[in-house]
This record gives C-alpha cells, sequence and structure tokens, in this order.
C-alpha cells in the first residue's frame, strides 16, 4: 500500500512526476515505433527514416533522451540506413 504525502508540495511534486513519466512513457514508445519502421524499411525508406530522425529530434527536444544520446542513436540509425542500400 503506497504511503500518501501529507506535505502540500510534496503532493503536487508527485502529481507532476506522474504527469511527466505517462508523457516520456508516451514518446519513448512513439521513438521505439519509428525506429524499427526505420529499421525496417517497408515501401518508403528514405520517409522512414527521416520520419524516426524527426521524433528522436523530438523527444530530445523535450528532455525524454539526453542530446548525445539523441545524436548517437540517429548516427547508428544512419549507419544500418547506409548498410542496407549499399
Amino acid at each position: 500500500m503506497p504511503v500518501m504525502a501529507n506535505i502540500k508540495s510534496q503532493i503536487k511534486r508527485n502529481k507532476q512526476n506522474e504527469k511527466r513519466r505517462v508523457r516520456n512513457k508516451q514518446v519513448r514508445s512513439e521513438l521505439r515505433t519509428r525506429v524499427k519502421a526505420a529499421e525496417a524499411g517497408g515501401e518508403n525508406p528514405d520517409e522512414t527514416l527521416q520520419v524516426a530522425m524527426k521524433t528522436i529530434d523530438k523527444a530530445a527536444a523535450k528532455g525524454v533522451i539526453h542530446k548525445n544520446e539523441a545524436s548517437r542513436r540517429k548516427s547508428r540509425l544512419q549507419k544500418r540506413a547506409d548498410a542496407t542500400k549499399a
């Protein structure tokens, strides 16, 4: 049974954290989906790659992932995309 905070500011902080957790979860899920779609290729691989890159940038801008992590993910994704083309 979780213990509810007594302090008003902590109650507010818990609500904020829960909202952020849910939002971040949605962004991460979308990110994984787009990256998997880009790796799979499909009908239009260039477009799916572009959407995946954009999603990674958005996640970094929102603070869900660190900007260096975003850069690393984009780099690795681009390498894999180039390898499939060649």
